[in-house]
């Protein structure tokens, strides 16, 4: 009986992808003040006074702005985290 010698030359390639970003965004109202969105902006999702009252002023004007990009879980919990913090504080802070 021949011996049979098989070899395989297999080379699997791995694709692994960056997980998709979220974008939180604050949306303008007319009774949220803006030392509160300041606050929240740098308390929450770690920005400096100047880069909060940036967004903050955007906010104002625009209608919306963007807080911050983070994966869905990071989002999801940065937005119900900011969301119950303007609640309890009386605001209705989106």
């Amino acid at each position: 009986m021949p011996s049979t010698d098989i070899q395989l030359d297999e080379k699997i390639k791995i694709k692994v992808s960056e997980p998709k970003n979220w974008k939180v965004i604050l949306l303008n109202d007319d009774s949220t003040p803006m030392e509160f969105v300041i606050a929240i902006l740098m308390d929450i999702f770690k920005h400096t006074n100047d880069s909060a009252t940036d967004v903050t002023m955007q906010v104002h004007e625009t209608g919306s702005g963007i807080a911050g990009v983070y994966s869905f879980e990071i989002a999801e919990a940065k937005a119900v985290e900011s969301t119950q913090l303007a609640r309890t504080n009386g605001h209705p802070l989106q």
